[in-house]
């Protein structure tokens, strides 16, 4: 039994290593792997993704796939032990999970062809192949029969199985999946050089209009606090891909036409260098961020006016007679993002991004061309990879996210954040200084108050402000005293409008709540 299991298991590494190395002809999304875990995602509830990204972070991709590869290899073991009694039924097993992870492929969004079903239907065949093969070596031997050399003898029954047979077998499976997952990762590495290579060789031009030098007030000199800036390593990733897709600026298109574009193009990256470049500050936040949470931060941003754009093709907004009050995103990867036409061509320095913090995109946050727009969730504006826009209504499409529970519009809402202390710190007593972050895009803050335990709100020392577009950076000397406390933070942004303390959660449109820390004063 345990070498059953360990044929089957063998089985699965070879089906693995051979899709992994068929997927670098095709396309490295269209592993089964990638292809299952995308499929799993997007049938997801969102309650449940919204759990995962609270405890997991970042890394709910990493253990995504981690999880996909432990139910793998249970269902490879179990497929072995069956096959040593039903060899045919185990192979039969292995190409259930090829099609598996070929309706899988091509059903995803991001789907081209039924190529992408090859390298899962490619990699279960040779899967199955090394069960047989492997189940075969393990087959008893009819009693009384005469051995053969290398086959081990069953002293209780006469039985006996071809010991030699199975250790070539298992030696040569093994080596050949490692060689086959081996040479595909390093193919699917090379067919991304040309991306890499692409965007080594942009060199961003001098905005037209650069934005203004950050204020000198503008980051509090308190340890732990966020910096203003947030570097481009630093800045939170939340997103569905589960490989991260690496485009060619020198092939990338983007194509914008729809409902009230008189005047449909395509444009190049280079089309996109040639026009002129604004730069500006702004923050951006996940609408999965939870109170207090890490999914915000700040960057220095250079791109092309997105309401410009439009504008040259005929579109106008709703309010000025435009038959589209919806502009969808696509990206790369199939997701779609929906955006009301009327907040992308207010005004505001809504962006096709180009560069973020002085470099080109990074691969991570949309390289080459992703969106940004300032005081909207990034759920419903922040498009990363993206290749089209289409202008259309709230009413004739739902985007990815609204088809599964979530808000058509959702303006950021007004939050605060402590920093420092941390929750559970130990501070001496004496003076102690709380500090954090607020934030209420495209509105500004104008105000924050810090209360202790359940005393009174005391108004906190505002850092320096950018732009009403970023965060703000807050600070108050606190007298602490020995023992327990609760600190409570609260904002008011530029419109008059309090946080409210009404704890929400972030299905449907955003996280509210007061943000408290509790610490113990030695």
């Amino acid at each position: 039994m345990v070498l059953g299991a360990c044929s089957g298991l063998l089985a699965g590494i070879v089906s693995l290593g051979v899709a992994e190395l068929v997927s670098a002809a095709v396309r490295p999304q269209a592993g089964p792997v990638v292809a299952v875990g995308g499929a799993a995602i997007d049938r997801t509830p969102a309650a449940v993704k919204d759990w995962a990204i609270r405890h997991f972070g970042t890394n709910d991709k990493l253990i995504l796939q981690l999880g996909i590869l432990a139910m793998l290899a249970l269902f490879a073991l179990v497929l072995g032990i069956v096959a040593l009694r039903f060899r045919r039924s185990g192979a039969a097993g292995v190409l259930l999970f090829g099609i598996v992870g070929a309706v899988s492929a091509t059903s995803r969004p991001d789907s081209t062809s039924l190529s992408d079903a090859l390298p899962s239907v490619v990699g279960a065949l040779a899967g199955a192949v090394a069960l047989y093969v492997l189940v075969g070596r393990l087959t008893p031997r009819v009693p009384g029969a005469e051995p053969v050399a290398g086959e081990r003898e069953d002293p209780a029954s006469g039985a006996g199985w071809d010991r030699r047979g199975f250790v070539i077998a298992a030696t040569a499976a093994a080596a050949a999946s490692a060689g086959a997952g081996v040479l595909g990762r390093a193919l699917n590495s090379a067919s991304g050089q040309n991306a890499v290579a692409s965007r080594n060789k942009v060199v961003l031009p001098r905005p037209i209009s650069a934005a203004a030098a950050v204020p000198r007030g503008a980051q509090v000199r308190i340890p732990g606090i966020s910096a203003f800036t947030t570097p481009n390593s630093d800045f939170y990733r939340v997103d569905t891909a589960l490989v991260v897709p690496k485009v060619n600026a020198a092939t990338w298109r983007l194509r914008i036409h729809g409902t009230g574009v008189r005047r449909p193009v395509t444009l190049s990256y280079d089309d996109l260098l040639r026009r002129e470049l604004i730069e500006r500050d702004i923050t951006l936040t996940c609408v999965s961020n939870e109170v207090g949470g890490p999914y915000v931060g700040n960057a220095r941003w250079i791109g092309v006016r997105l309401a410009d754009l439009l504008a040259e093709c005929g579109v106008r907004p709703p309010s000025k007679g435009g038959t589209a009050d919806q502009l969808v995103a696509r990206s790369v990867d199939g997701m779609t993002i929906g955006s009301p036409v009327e907040d992308v061509m207010d005004g505001r320095d809504a962006l096709l991004a180009l560069g973020m913090n002085g470099e080109p995109l990074p691969f991570a946050h949309g390289f080459p061309v992703r969106m940004v727009v300032p005081g909207l969730y990034g759920f419903v504006s922040a498009c990363k990879w993206i290749k089209d826009i289409e202008l259309t209504t709230f009413d004739s499409y739902d985007p990815y996210w609204v088809k599964r529970g979530w808000a058509r519009k959702a303006p950021i809402k007004t939050e605060s954040r402590i920093d420092t202390p941390k929750p559970f710190a130990r501070p001496g007593a004496g003076t102690v200084m709380v500090g954090g972050v607020a934030w209420a895009q495209h509105r500004g803050i104008d105000k924050v108050e810090v209360r202790v335990d359940d005393g009174p709100w005391r108004e906190a020392r505002l850092a320096a402000e950018d732009t009403r577009d970023t965060w703000r950076q807050w600070s108050f000397p606190w007298e602490a005293t020995k023992g327990g406390h609760t600190l409570t933070v609260r904002a008011t942004d530029r419109t008059g409008r309090l946080q409210t303390d009404k704890r929400t959660h972030t299905i449907p449109d955003g996280a509210s709540g007061w943000h408290s820390v509790v610490v113990t004063v030695d």
